[in-house]
């Protein structure tokens, strides 16, 4: 069975589409409706920006969303999925790619869900830090111990690699708790502020709204969602995890493992990177995973 995988934010770079864009008459009618949506050409910062263009939150979300989805529609028919599922932002791409969204509902949707996010990011200074070789349960309970300041588990990104988000003062003091208690690395991240943590608040709140007034269809195959690790076919929890994700976990090495126990023997990256074949082949080496082209 095939599992097709969506990355998240922190995929970009510069270039991401262009070849896509020139070679496919529908990719680039798809890129121009996208531009026309968005009110602005993302397609000149993805193509011929710079890092820092790609690094605001309203042209990474939908930059990634786009590269994703639109290189799926490329695919034709040689796209079919028996499941699929989208780590963070890229659940958004899973959720078109698997027909739950249309393609506009999707990018309106990422759109307002990016700029949600950079307002609560700017009313709430934050960051995250990953933390490297450490049992989930020892950093879950380090985090809880610390309970003058916001600092909760994040992404559960695979067994061993594990992403804190909270204030700067919380990720501080984590950081060095956790390194005490044997962690090989806790490094912060470059990020614009603490994802998938309650100071995400004021933005699920807003993207509730946007998501709720949103028609969802249902899916043409599962989605396994960020918030159970599980999969989903009824498009109202489909909505109701969507809103959550916001202020919870990604439980990504849960989503591999059921996946996995599932049936799945191939995964396919669709999009920037190959950061999630890694995270697949560190949990079982011997599974096929390789990006889609």
């Amino acid at each position: 069975m095939k599992a097709y995988l969506f990355p998240g934010q922190g995929a970009q770079f510069v270039g991401m589409g262009k070849d896509l864009y020139e070679k496919s008459a529908l990719a680039k009618d798809l890129f121009e409706k996208a531009n026309d949506i968005l009110g602005f050409r993302i397609t000149d910062l993805m193509f011929n920006g710079t890092d820092e263009d790609l690094k605001q939150t309203k042209v990474t979300q939908p930059a990634i969303f786009l590269h994703s989805v639109i290189l799926s529609k490329t695919l034709g028919d040689s796209f079919k999925p028996d499941m699929v599922a989208g780590h963070s932002l890229g659940e958004f791409s899973a959720l078109v790619a698997n027909k739950a969204l249309s393609f506009e509902d999707g990018l309106v949707l990422v759109s307002k869900r990016a700029t949600a996010m950079q307002k609560a990011c700017e009313a709430n200074p934050s960051t995250m830090a990953a933390i490297l070789s450490l049992d989930d349960k020892i950093v879950e309970e380090i985090c809880k111990s610390i309970t003058e300041e916001v600092v909760v588990p994040a992404n559960y990104n695979s067994p061993g690699q594990l992403v804190i988000s909270g204030s700067m003062k919380g990720i501080e003091i984590a950081c060095e708790k956790l390194k005490a208690a044997g962690a090989k690395r806790a490094l912060p991240l470059k990020v614009g502020g603490a994802f998938h943590s309650p100071l995400m608040e004021s933005a699920r709140v807003e993207l509730a709204a946007a998501i709720n007034s949103t028609h969802f269809e249902k899916p043409i195959c599962p989605i396994y969602q960020n918030v159970i690790g599980q999969s989903v076919f009824n498009p109202d929890i489909i909505k109701e995890n969507l809103i959550s994700q916001l202020t919870s976990p990604v439980r990504w090495t849960q989503i591999m493992q059921n996946m996995i126990s599932d049936g799945a023997t191939t995964f396919i990256e669709v999009g920037p990177g190959t950061v999630l074949q890694g995270l697949i082949k560190k949990l079982k080496p011997e599974v096929e995973a390789y990006s889609a082209t």
